[in-house]
């Protein structure tokens, strides 16, 4: 058993150690998008919506097929009005993707400011823990980029999106880029070290 677990262990990381190029080269790029993204958001912002507009389409139609296989007919027509309203909701989105993006920043403000609470909530029923200030200083922030995203609104809703996607892109890069190089193995990390003279 000991011997099986050891080669398993040896075979994760030895696969770990050979693919942290691909996955630095990958964070890369990822990154890259992120940047890209976040000096256009407007047009990462339609692009969200656009692609929301034909998941949305392409949800309904599944749910269409799921409706000739649903058992009983109460499942078939559930399955078919959830069809339809996905269809047009997705069809409206792809009509007008900019309002899709303005109802989206609404969403987005909706979103952030019941995050803050919940976390200043949270913060308020741990007055004895060390995690106390970061969970409230997160929930501030939160409520802060909130209501300035509705001060802002709706010129917000030009450039809200689409730059939190880049953050997240090129967060998310670098995370990877991180895990690569943390992956690396030690050869490529150390110089070989020189034979002495005269072997």
């Amino acid at each position: 058993m000991n011997s099986i677990s050891a080669n398993t262990a040896h075979a994760e990381g030895y696969a770990l150690e050979n693919e942290w190029r691909p996955l630095a080269i990958a964070g890369g790029i990822v990154g890259l998008i992120g940047l890209l993204a976040m000096a256009a958001p407007t047009v990462t912002g339609l692009s969200v919506s656009l692609a929301l507009g034909l998941l949305l389409v392409v949800g309904g139609f599944v749910h269409g097929a799921h409706a000739f296989t649903a058992r009983g007919w109460r499942g078939s027509i559930w399955q078919t009005a959830l069809a339809i309203v996905s269809v047009l909701a997705g069809l409206a989105v792809l009509a007008a993707p900019a309002v899709a993006l303005v109802t989206l920043t609404l969403a987005l403000v909706v979103y952030l400011v019941v995050d803050g609470l919940v976390e200043l909530a949270t913060a308020m029923r741990m007055p004895g823990s060390a995690a106390r200030t970061s969970i409230a200083v997160s929930g501030v922030v939160a409520i802060a980029l909130a209501g300035l995203l509705w001060v802002g609104f709706p010129a917000t809703a030009a450039w809200a999106i689409g730059l939190l996607v880049g953050a997240n892109l090129l967060v998310t890069g670098l995370s990877m880029v991180a895990i690569a190089v943390a992956a690396r193995p030690i050869d490529d990390v150390t110089p070989p070290a020189t034979e002495p003279r005269g072997a």
